[in-house]
C-alpha cells in the first residue's frame, strides 16, 4: 500500500474542500434534526430572517427567533406567552439575538421591545 504525502498547494485545497464539506455537515444534520421533530420553517418567517440564519441558531434561540418574526413587534412577556417559556428566559434569549445582530430593541417608558430590523 502506497502512501503519499501532499504537500503545498494540493494540501490547502483538500483542506479547503474538507472544511466547506464539514458546514456542509453540520447543516444537513441541523435540517435532519428539524425534520425529525416535525418543526417546519415557515416561508414568512424566512422573509425576515433567511434560512441558514436560522438553521445555524442553537434549538432554544431559534425557537424564540421564530416565536418573534411571527408576531412581529414583542416585548419579553409576549413572546415567553407564545414559547410557554419564562419571561426572563425570554428576555435572556432576546438580548443574546440583540448583542449577535439577529434583533433590535428599542426601550419605551419601562417596557423594551423587540424586532427584526428588515433593512439590515
Amino acid at each position: 500500500m502506497a502512501v503519499y504525502k501532499l504537500e503545498g498547494k494540493p494540501t490547502r485545497i483538500l483542506m479547503k474542500i474538507k472544511e466547506s464539506l464539514d458546514q456542509l455537515n453540520e447543516k444537513m444534520d441541523v435540517m435532519i434534526e428539524i425534520q425529525k421533530h416535525g418543526q417546519r420553517i415557515d416561508p414568512e418567517i424566512t422573509d425576515v430572517l433567511d434560512v441558514m440564519t436560522l438553521l445555524s441558531l442553537p434549538d432554544h434561540l431559534r425557537k424564540t427567533a421564530v416565536t418573534l418574526c411571527k408576531i412581529g413587534e414583542a416585548t419579553a412577556n409576549e413572546v415567553a406567552e407564545q414559547t410557554k417559556r419564562a419571561r426572563a428566559v425570554e428576555s435572556g434569549y432576546l438580548n443574546q439575538l440583540v448583542i449577535m445582530g439577529y434583533l433590535k430593541k428599542e426601550r419605551r417608558g419601562r417596557k423594551a421591545y423587540f424586532y427584526v430590523d428588515k433593512e439590515a
